[in-house]
């Protein structure tokens, strides 16, 4: 193994939803190669994710990936430090996939396993393309799970500042989409037609959450759209898809961005970050950008790629788990409902 130099190469998995991804990476920031099998045809024709679906398409890729990871980064599996994977949180029949896989790749050959959480792994995307960042910094990683807003304290050590109450930003955009017609994904689809609508025609709530500065709350605005839509079919209006679209699209980036921006204020940093499926709206990517440059903000983003769910990014969140020591043995399992910080107990 490479592991007695100073080169730490690590063999990644992903399944916690739809994409079957593995990675290998090699010191944390030098991504070897990069391998994803996305599902999202597969679950269009049913309007979202169909969990036991997923499971059996990983169950027919995993294998396919990490063989062709391996071969792409042009190296054996003897030449890996160690296996990582995603153990939460999201859906248990494709965490448990990839949990059981890198359990039993792990077994065969010897070489140790790192459990990673998926939400680190979104944050650490930024330090793939992103040679120079370090912590500390605030990163917001908003996906169709996940709105949290967090202080990066150090490599593996955050600060929670907000989180959604309800509905995740992504979430929200699959609804709506889903109600004007557009299907599924809606992220992708919303941003697209929002180009040709009017994001000032129809005034949406941007929620408050009255005891937090920092959390989200997006089911009162996903509510106003629905309720906006019902009522211009009993009054017989036509509805406008894209001024819909830019709209909501507009009430989401505004709070997205208000609470960011008052997080870096009271916390006196300079350096931001975003992640997660979310970060890739382009609407959303120009409102942080516009806003942080206004501060003398360095802004920080991945590249679109890496902003889904990939195993770059879980190899290397991995690798400073491995300079850190932590090994996880063979009882580790799939926590669908994993907090970020709250990790299991390490060998």
């Amino acid at each position: 193994m490479s592991g007695s130099g100073e080169n730490v190469t690590i063999l990644a998995i992903e399944s916690s939803c739809d994409e079957t991804a593995a990675a290998v990476v090699r010191n944390g920031r030098e991504v070897l190669s990069n391998v994803i099998f996305s599902q999202i045809d597969l679950h269009t024709l049913y309007g979202g994710v169909v969990p036991e679906i997923a499971s059996r398409k990983h169950i027919e890729k995993i294998n396919q990936v990490m063989e062709e990871a391996l071969c792409s980064a042009g190296m054996q599996l003897a030449d890996m430090d160690a296996i990582a994977v995603t153990y939460g949180p999201g859906l248990v029949g494709p965490l448990l996939v990839g949990v059981s896989a890198a359990k039993a790749v792990s077994f065969a050959s010897g070489i140790p396993l790192i459990g990673v959480h998926h939400i680190e792994g979104h944050i650490s995307a930024n330090y793939i393309e992103n040679k120079e960042l370090e912590p500390p910094f605030v990163c917001l990683v908003v996906s169709g799970g996940h709105s949290h807003l967090v202080v990066v304290k150090n490599y593996g050590e955050y600060e929670i500042l907000g989180r959604t109450r309800d509905d995740a930003a992504g979430e929200a955009f699959d609804k709506v989409a889903r109600a004007i017609g557009l299907g599924y994904p809606g992220g992708p689809k919303i941003d697209k037609v929002s180009r040709e609508g009017n994001p000032e025609a129809i005034a949406f709530p941007r929620a408050k959450v009255g005891d937090s500065d920092y959390d989200f709350s997006f089911s009162g605005l996903k509510s106003a759209v629905l309720n906006y839509l019902n009522s211009c079919e009993m009054k017989g209006i036509e509805i406008c898809q894209a001024d819909v679209a830019a709209s909501f699209q507009k009430a989401v980036v505004d709070v997205l961005t208000e609470h960011s921006m008052h997080a870096l204020s009271a916390c006196g940093m300079k350096k931001f970050a975003i992640a997660g499926g979310v970060a890739s709206n382009s609407v959303l990517r120009s409102a942080l950008e516009r806003e942080c440059e206004k501060r003398g903000i360095t802004f920080y983003h991945p590249s679109p790629l890496l902003c889904t769910d990939n195993a770059a990014m879980i190899g290397t969140a991995a690798y400073y788990e491995y300079r850190k020591g932590v090994r996880h043995g063979f009882d580790l399992n799939a926590v669908p409902n994993l907090k970020l910080g709250q990790d299991m107990k390490s060998c």
